[in-house]
């Protein structure tokens, strides 16, 4: 690889790093959108699923509540590692190549759901048979994109956890997620030597960032700046499926 992908990379993973640190959450859909504008999603889920995992193991137990939200959350989570499996090789299949589409439009279903403020509940009697089928799509397309947060994501904000609760919820949801996407990429070759490097260079913009973001936290209201950076996941998500459909014709 040379010098000026690594400062892409470095570059898409500050801004992601400081994204998660002023949100809390969005880490891997903002690095696999960045790095999908000159990679194909394969090679950019190699780079950014270790930092995912230890940026995630780090969210995991920061709180006191992991033993009920593995209670609660574990059909989600054996849901998404099957989802995953079952669909192992989709990122270097015959259908690769539609791989960008389908995540630039994941990208602006994820924006224009966080700009909607839509939301609906689930009972507490419904949340492990739901979660179940929520993380088996949610691994299906997982496997196609290395993106997680649909449908999950809405999942956990509908079974009524509280902030704090649903902040660690996510790392442990997507430490789980992230490990078995390891596995798979592992499985399929995509996970090797040779992403060691960017992989490196990654995890140090992203705690770079977070710390950044965490600083801007105190000082700037987070929801102008949600607000702000899931419009930019719109267009984000709009040229990667424009530019690619654009390419395949």
């Amino acid at each position: 690889m040379f010098e000026p992908l690594m400062i892409l990379i470095a570059a898409a993973f500050l801004f992601a790093g400081f994204v998660k640190g002023v949100i809390g959450l969005g880490l891997p859909t903002v690095a696999m959108g960045l790095l999908a504008v000159t990679m194909p999603p394969s090679q950019a889920i190699a780079i950014v699923i270790v930092p995912a995992i230890v940026t995630n193991i780090w969210q995991t137990f920061v709180g006191p509540y992991l033993a009920d939200i593995i209670r609660r959350l574990w059909p989600l989570m054996a849901g998404t590692v099957i989802g995953i499996w079952l669909n192992a090789g989709m990122l270097t299949g015959p259908y690769a190549r539609y791989g960008t589409i389908v995540l630039g439009a994941l990208l602006v279903i994820y924006a224009i759901v966080g700009l909607s403020r839509f939301s609906f509940k689930v009972a507490r009697k419904h949340e492990k048979w739901v979660g179940g089928i929520v993380g088996l799509i949610t691994g299906l397309v997982s496997a196609a994109t290395g993106v997680q947060v649909i449908p999950s994501m809405p999942f956990m904000q509908a079974i009524g956890m509280e902030k704090d609760e649903l902040v660690q919820a996510l790392g442990v949801f997507f430490t789980v997620a992230t490990l078995a996407l390891a596995f798979s990429l592992t499985s399929v070759g995509l996970l090797s030597a040779a992403t060691a490097l960017p992989g490196a260079i990654a995890m140090a913009a992203a705690f770079a960032g977070m710390f950044i973001g965490q600083a801007v936290r105190s000082r700037m209201h987070p929801d102008a700046f949600r607000r702000w950076f899931l419009i930019a996941m719109i267009f984000l998500g709009l040229y990667l499926v424009g530019s690619t459909i654009a390419k395949l014709a």
